[in-house]
């Protein structure tokens, strides 16, 4: 037995050809019987970084009485020289999430995992208190059980004012700690009214992306803000619709 939550979140590895990339994390989300697989942009084309992947690759469970065995799922984010993921733009500029449509006829039929929905999103001005306890649900550094393929999870504040743009941009702030592989990541918290037929009794909020700092923060004398910020979720609305 396992919290359905952690079989909703993927390892993510990127690759140039046949040469490891990096790792991030990422999530499945469901819509009208699609499936996609919901990490940051960044971790699929990142060019400040130089970061320049053409394929993905997530960790599957293949057996559900038996969770140390899993696949790999090769994901091509290129099709005929044109990136096959969906990113969006906000009157801020770019978000830093992309959605990118799995083949179901490619899919192991034996794959066990869960996957949010639109029922899983907040409701339009619904209240979220600051201070509330969030998840974030990911595979730091690539940390995570490696025995049972699962991710780990680290306990998460909301930081600002949920429902305002921070900053002017789509996202808000979660006081957590982080790091490197996190992106992609899922943030949420226990439904407050799940429904007695979803096996998944969370509520998504928000896309991690990356951790916040100061410039002007003293190295050695200044200790990092734990601050991160997370798109608000409902940008998935926008990326699954039709084409």
């Amino acid at each position: 037995m396992t919290d359905s939550l952690l079989l909703a979140a993927a390892r993510v590895l990127t690759f140039e050809g046949a040469r490891a990339l990096t790792n991030a994390s990422g999530f499945f989300f469901e819509r009208e019987g699609r499936l996609y697989l919901v990490t940051s942009r960044h971790v699929v084309y990142d060019e400040p970084g130089a970061h320049f992947p053409d394929r993905l690759e997530i960790e599957l469970h293949d057996d559900a009485g038996n969770l140390a065995s899993s696949t790999g799922f090769s994901i091509p984010l290129y099709r005929d020289g044109k990136g096959v993921w969906r990113q969006g733009i906000d009157a801020a500029g770019e978000v830093d999430v992309a959605v990118i449509a799995i083949e179901r006829a490619a899919f192991p039929a034996t794959a066990v995992y869960r996957a949010f929905t639109p029922a899983h999103l907040y409701g339009p001005g619904e209240a979220i208190e600051i201070g509330a306890s969030l998840l974030v649900v990911g595979f730091p550094l690539g940390f995570h059980d490696a025995l049972h393929h699962m991710p780990v999870v680290r306990h998460a504040v909301l930081a600002s004012a949920f429902g305002l743009r921070f900053q002017g941009e789509g996202c808000f702030l979660t006081d957590a700690r982080t790091h490197r592989g996190t992106s992609g990541a899922p943030v949420v918290m226990r439904s407050r009214a799940p429904r007695p037929d979803d096996d998944l009794p969370w509520q998504l909020l928000g896309v991690h992306s990356a951790s916040v700092d100061m410039a002007t923060r003293e190295l050695g004398q200044d200790e990092s803000l734990g601050l991160n910020l997370a798109w608000y979720a409902d940008i998935l609305l926008a990326l699954t619709g039709p084409d």
